[in-house]
């Protein structure tokens, strides 16, 4: 099983939304046996929390199922236990660096991966209210992820 952690500033806008739209991908492409998902975040205010009003409305006009999500804190042993950590912007990726994992080939900006991204941090909808643009860079990071996996897996 190869897995896939996306981590946020609070786990209620970015990563859940991410986690929900490659969870989509993923079984729409028929490997939901052989990819887990899911998100956390670098701080663990909203621990429990179900996602932001404004990811929830996102997914649900795009079609993505959000049952399921709830906030949590990223840990040391998810850096040690994920293949993939996948942060959503330049703080997260020090935040990440701090609970000991290194940035590189498993460890990366969503937007890095995404061939002539405009945006290298995906910004957070919870100060700019724009949860459409986020989704869209969402949308796009997890297909590039996705894709990425598969060549490297062979799937």
């Amino acid at each position: 099983m190869i897995r896939v952690l996306f981590v946020c500033l609070g786990n209620i806008c970015r990563s859940p939304m991410a986690e929900a739209v490659f969870r989509k991908q993923v079984q729409d492409a028929g490997l939901a046996d052989a990819i887990a998902v899911d998100s956390a975040g670098i701080g663990g205010w909203h621990a429990g929390e179900r996602p932001h009003r404004g990811t929830l409305a996102v997914l649900a006009a795009h079609g993505v199922d959000a049952s399921g999500l709830c906030a949590r804190q990223v840990t040391p042993v998810d850096i040690r236990n994920f293949d993939y950590i996948v942060a959503m912007d330049e703080e997260n990726l020090d935040g990440l660096e701090r609970l000991g994992a290194r940035v590189g080939e498993r460890v990366f900006r969503l937007l890095d991966i995404v061939p002539d991204s405009p945006m290298q941090n995906v910004p957070d909808p919870y100060y700019s209210g724009n949860f459409d643009l986020v989704y869209d860079l969402v949308e796009r990071g997890c297909a590039a992820l996705l894709q990425k996996i598969r060549q490297e897996h062979g799937l």
